[in-house]
C-alpha cells in the first residue's frame, strides 16, 4: 500500500483532530461552497482530517446553523474531481477512507455520494488501469439478456379489452382501475389491436375517450401507452422543443439510447404527425456543437458491426492526442467517434482509451468539457457502458429530493417497459440499496401510483 503523501494529515484510522470547533468547521465548508465554484482543497482537507464523531458533529452544526444538510450540497460538487484531488495528495483512494473511518447509515451514505473506489474499481488512476481494462474486457464479452416488464398478454381477446374499456368510460364516473389493468398488462401491439377493435365496434376513438374521462399525470401515461413507440418518442421530441424553453436532457436521452431501426421510426413518424423533418426541427430550436450532435444522432446511420481491433486504437489515440483546453477540437474528434462507431466497437475503443491514458474516458468527457454537449457525450458512453443502469439512474434522479420529475419518471416507464425494464429494476436496486418499487411507492400516489407499479412488474 502506497504511503500518504508529505505533509498529508489522513493515516486511515480515526482519530481526533485537536483543538476541534464543529461550528468553526460547518462554517469553514459553507465558505468553501457558497458562490461560483468550490474550494475544494478546503473542503477535502476538513472532511479527511476530522474523526467519524467529528464529521458528524460537523453535519449537525451545518444544519443548525443554515438549515441545510451537508451531504446534499457536498452531493452537488464535482465529486470526481474532489476524488482525484484526493488521490494525488494522499496517494489512496477517497473511497477507501470513507470505508475505512466511518460506519453505519453515515458509511453508506458517503459512499454513495463518493460514487466509485478509485483503487478498486480501476478507473481513474494509473495503478488501477490495468484493472479498468480487465472490467471492460469482461463486459464486452458478457451477453446480457434484457426484458421488460410488460409482455403480450395471454389469451388476448381485443374485442373484450374495447368493451370493457367503453363501460369503464361510459355513463356517470370512470373506472380507471379497468383502464389501468388492461392498459399496462397489454403489449404495445395489442393496444393498436385495441384501438381498432374500440373503432369499429363503437365508432369512437379510442384515445379521445381517454382524453375526456382521465387527466393530469394518469393521462399522460396511458395515452403515452396507447401511442405507437415512434410516435410517442417523436411526440416527446416535439415537447422538448416546443414552447419558450428547450429540454435539451430529454432530447439527449432519446436521440442517444435509440438503436438506428428506432430511430429512422421516429423520423418517419414526427414527419407524419408534424409535417416537418425531424433534423429541421433540431436545427431550428439549437444551436453550437450540441445542435452538430444531435442531427448526427438523428441520422440513424451509427455502424453496426463488431469491433475493430485497430481501427479502435486509432480511435482511442485520435481523441487522447487532443490537447486538454482545444474544447473545439476536442469536442468535434468526440463527435466522430461517439456519434458513428457501432457499440461493439466503441467498447473497444473506451478499453483502449483506458491503456493508453489511464483515464476512463467518461471522466475525461466531464472533466474537459461543459454544457449540454458534455452531457450527450455522458449519455452515449454511459449507454455504452450500461444502457439499463443509465435509465436507472435518471429514475432515481427524477424521484430525488423534494419534487418528482414526472415527465421523466412516466417517459422512461412508458417508453423501456417493454425493452429492458426488468433490467432497469435490477440495476435500479443494486445501485441504491432500494427497490424502483420501492420508489415509486415513496414519491407517488393514487392512480398514478397504480399504473407505474403495474409497468414496474413488481418487488426486488
Amino acid at each position: 500500500m502506497a504511503k500518504p503523501a508529505q505533509g498529508a494529515k489522513y493515516r486511515g484510522s480515526i482519530h481526533d483532530f485537536p483543538g476541534f470547533d464543529p461550528n468553526q468547521d460547518a462554517e469553514a465548508l459553507y465558505t468553501a461552497m457558497k458562490g461560483f465554484g468550490s474550494d475544494k482543497e478546503a473542503i477535502l482537507d476538513i472532511i479527511t482530517s476530522r474523526s467519524n464523531r467529528q464529521r458528524q458533529e460537523v453535519c449537525q452544526s451545518y444544519k443548525s446553523l443554515y438549515g441545510k444538510d451537508l451531504i446534499d450540497n457536498l452531493n452537488e460538487l464535482d465529486m470526481l474531481d474532489i476524488r482525484e484531488i484526493f488521490r494525488t495528495k494522499y496517494e489512496k483512494s477517497l473511497y477507501s477512507m470513507i470505508k475505512n473511518d466511518t460506519s453505519g447509515e453515515y458509511k453508506k451514505t458517503l459512499l454513495k455520494l463518493c460514487g466509485g473506489d478509485d483503487d478498486a474499481a480501476g478507473q481513474f488512476f494509473p495503478e488501477a488501469a490495468q484493472v479498468a481494462y480487465q472490467m471492460w474486457e469482461l463486459s464486452a464479452v458478457a451477453r446480457v439478456e434484457l426484458k421488460g416488464t410488460v409482455r403480450p398478454a395471454n389469451d388476448f381477446n381485443p374485442d373484450a379489452d374495447a368493451k370493457a374499456l367503453r363501460k369503464a368510460m361510459k355513463g356517470l364516473g370512470t373506472d380507471e382501475d379497468t383502464i389501468i389493468d388492461i392498459i399496462t398488462h397489454r403489449s404495445n401491439a395489442q393496444r393498436q389491436q385495441i384501438r381498432q377493435t374500440f373503432k369499429s365496434h363503437f365508432g369512437r376513438d379510442l384515445m379521445a375517450d381517454l382524453k375526456s374521462e382521465i387527466s393530469g399525470d394518469l393521462a399522460r401515461l396511458i395515452l403515452g401507452l396507447m401511442m405507437p413507440p415512434a410516435h410517442y418518442d417523436a411526440k416527446q421530441l416535439k415537447k422538448a422543443m416546443e414552447g419558450a424553453g428547450t429540454d435539451e436532457k430529454a432530447l439527449i436521452e432519446i436521440l442517444a439510447t435509440r438503436t438506428n431501426a428506432e430511430i429512422r421510426a421516429i423520423n418517419e413518424a414526427y414527419k407524419e404527425d408534424y409535417h416537418k423533418s425531424l433534423e429541421d426541427a433540431i436545427s431550428s430550436d439549437t444551436s453550437g456543437h450540441f445542435r452538430r450532435i444531435l442531427i448526427s444522432l438523428a441520422t440513424g446511420n451509427r455502424e453496426e458491426g463488431g469491433e475493430n481491433l485497430d481501427q479502435a486504437r486509432e480511435d482511442a489515440q485520435e481523441i487522447a492526442d487532443t490537447p486538454s483546453g482545444d474544447k473545439t477540437s476536442l469536442e468535434t474528434r468526440f463527435m466522430t467517434i461517439l456519434c458513428t462507431r457501432s457499440y461493439p466497437h466503441l467498447r473497444r475503443v473506451f478499453q483502449e482509451f483506458i491503456k493508453m491514458t489511464n483515464y476512463d474516458v467518461e471522466h475525461t468527457i466531464k472533466k474537459e468539457m461543459s454544457g449540454d454537449v458534455r452531457d450527450a457525450f455522458v449519455a452515449i458512453v454511459q449507454s455504452v457502458k450500461n444502457k439499463p443502469l443509465f435509465f436507472a439512474d435518471k429514475l432515481y434522479k427524477s424521484m430525488k429530493g423534494a419534487g418528482t420529475d414526472e415527465k421523466t419518471l412516466t417517459r422512461i416507464m412508458v417508453s423501456r417497459s417493454e425493452i429492458d425494464l426488468l433490467n432497469i429494476r435490477r440495476e435500479f436496486i443494486e445501485k441504491y440499496d432500494k427497490s424502483l418499487h420501492q420508489a415509486i411507492e415513496g414519491d407517488t400516489s393514487g392512480d398514478f401510483l397504480k399504473a407505474l407499479l403495474a409497468l414496474c412488474g413488481g418487488e426486488d
